[in-house]
C-alpha cells in the first residue's frame, strides 16, 4: 500500500462520522432518546442526562464500511482484517443490546455481567482459531523476548480482549476522554503495524483513528454525544486484538497505561471497602476523584492525553 492510499482510508473514515453524527444526535433527539446519567456519579453529570448516546453506531459503522470496502480495493482483504472488523462488531453489538436496554426502560442498568461476559469469550474464542490458523506465536512478547506459553496462550488471548474491553468501558466517564485515548493507543499500534509491513492491520488502525477524530469534534465537553457501550467495548475489544496480531500485546499494558490505571482504580477500591470499609478514592474510576479533587474534565483530558502519548512514544521507542 502507498501512502497516499492508507491516508485515504483515514480520510474517509473521518468525513463519514462527520457528515452522519449530526443526523444520528439530530433524531435521538427528535425521539428524546438520551443517557440515563448513574445516581452515584458525581452530582454535576445529571444535567447532561437526555444526552444522545449509542454514538458508537455510527463510528462502528463506518469502521466496517471503509475498512472492507478499502481492503478489497487495495487487496487487504485477509482473515486478520476479517477478525479485527468481527471482534469490533460483535462488541460492538453487545454494548448495542445493553444500550438498547437502558434506553427502552430509561435506566443505566443493561445487559446482566454473565450475557455480557458470555458474549466477550465467544469473540474470544472465534479470534483464536483465526489466530491458530494464521500460524500466528502462541507466545507472548516483552522486551524483545518471545515466551511461549502454547494452548495457554487460549486462556490469555481471552483475558486480554475480555479484559481490555470491559477497561475501555470503565474509562469513558468523562467527556471525549477514551476517544482521545483510544485514538492515541491505535496510532502506536499503527506505527507498528506500518513497520512489521502489516497493511491490513495498518488500514484497521487507521479507519479506527480517522472515525474517533471525527467523532471527538462531537463528544469533547460539552459533548454533544457519547459513545455508549457499543463505542467503548467495541474499542477496547479490537485494542486487544490488534496488540496480539503485531505480536506486542505485553505493550498495552504500558501504551494503554490510563485504561489500566482506570481499571485498577476500581478493584482496589471495591476491595479496600469491603475488606476495610474504607474507600482509597473519593469515587473510582479515578478520573472521578480527580473531578472531585476539582479538576475540570478538559484538565482531565488533556493530563491522561498526555500520560497516553508519553508512554506510546516511549513503547515505540523501546520497541524500535
Amino acid at each position: 500500500m502507498t501512502f497516499a492510499e492508507v491516508i485515504i482510508s483515514l480520510v474517509l473514515s473521518f468525513g463519514l462520522t462527520v457528515l452522519f453524527l449530526p443526523q444520528f444526535i439530530n433524531y435521538a433527539h427528535r425521539k428524546k432518546q438520551g443517557q440515563m446519567i448513574r445516581e452515584e456519579g458525581p452530582s454535576w453529570h445529571q444535567k447532561k442526562s437526555g444526552t444522545p448516546t449509542m454514538g458508537g453506531l455510527i463510528f462502528n459503522t463506518v469502521i466496517l464500511i471503509v475498512s472492507l470496502v478499502a481492503a478489497i480495493i487495495w487487496q487487504q482483504l485477509t482473515a486478520k482484517l476479517l477478525v479485527l472488523i468481527f471482534i469490533l462488531v460483535l462488541y460492538g453489538g453487545l454494548g448495542f443490546w445493553d444500550d438498547s436496554i437502558k434506553l427502552w426502560k430509561k435506566q443505566n442498568e443493561g445487559l446482566k455481567a454473565w450475557q455480557k461476559l458470555l458474549g466477550q469469550i465467544v469473540g474470544a474464542v472465534v479470534f483464536m482459531i483465526v489466530y491458530y490458523q494464521e500460524k500466528l506465536p502462541l507466545a507472548l512478547h516483552l522486551f524483545g523476548h518471545e515466551i511461549s506459553i502454547g494452548m495457554f496462550f487460549i486462556l490469555f488471548a481471552i483475558f486480554w480482549l475480555v479484559g481490555f474491553s470491559n477497561a475501555v468501558n470503565l474509562t469513558d466517564g468523562i467527556d471525549g476522554l477514551v476517544g482521545g485515548q483510544a485514538t492515541i493507543a491505535f496510532a502506536v499500534y499503527a506505527v507498528i503495524a506500518a513497520k512489521q509491513q502489516q497493511y491490513d492491520v495498518l488500514l484497521f488502525c487507521l479507519t479506527i483513528i480517522g472515525s474517533l477524530l471525527g467523532f471527538l469534534l462531537f463528544n469533547h465537553k460539552p459533548a454533544k454525544i457519547f459513545m455508549g457501550d457499543m463505542g467503548s467495548l467495541a474499542l477496547g475489544g479490537a485494542l486487544a486484538a490488534v496488540s496480539m496480531l503485531v505480536n506486542h500485546e505485553i505493550s498495552l499494558l504500558w501504551i494503554g497505561l490510563i485504561f489500566v490505571i482506570e481499571t485498577a482504580s476500581v478493584i482496589l477500591q471495591v476491595a479496600s471497602f469491603k475488606l476495610t470499609g474504607k474507600r482509597i478514592f473519593k469515587m473510582s474510576p479515578i478520573h472521578h476523584h480527580f473531578e472531585l479533587c476539582g479538576w475540570s474534565e478538559w484538565r482531565i483530558d488533556l493530563t491522561f492525553w498526555f500520560v497516553g502519548i508519553i508512554t506510546g512514544v516511549s513503547a515505540l521507542l523501546t520497541i524500535f
